[in-house]
């Protein structure tokens, strides 16, 4: 088929509204602490302009540059593609398909927020992510 390849790692997609904040910093912090094992992608339902400048700063203090990040938008083709689809807010507009995990992390939104805030919200999306490749690694062997 085209468009899709055998897979050597598991693909994980991050899912929230604009793809401007939650789900972009959920995909630098796992694609930085898989360090390969895992393919990583991010989209949103309704994806906004640009990328969150109050998020790209946070992000820059532990070393992850957003700044070439865009928004993406949120398709079939990437939800059919990933193993696992991480939602963040984005309520119904993901697509469900059988056979995927799914999960919804209840994860504030840092949009308008100062950057105090939004360094509450990476750290506490950052926990999640050490969790997810705990359980990544037990269970297709990544350690």
């Amino acid at each position: 088929m085209e468009g899709h390849s055998q897979k050597n790692v598991a693909e994980v997609l991050f899912v929230c509204t604009h793809n401007a904040g939650r789900s972009q910093m959920a995909a630098a912090l796992l694609d930085d602490r898989a360090k390969g094992r895992v393919h990583v992608r991010s989209a949103g339902s309704t994806p906004a302009n640009a990328v969150n400048p109050v998020v790209v700063e946070a992000m820059s203090e532990l070393g992850l540059d957003l700044s070439k990040e865009f928004p993406k938008p949120l398709t079939d083709d990437v939800v059919r593609a990933a193993d696992a689809v991480i939602t963040m807010g984005c309520g119904d507009a993901c697509p469900i398909y059988p056979g995927k995990r799914y999960l919804d992390w209840d994860v504030e939104d840092p949009a308008g927020k100062d950057l105090a805030t939004v360094r509450g919200i990476r750290d506490d999306i950052a926990q999640r992510v050490d969790q997810l490749v705990v359980e990544l690694s037990a269970a297709t062997r990544l350690s």
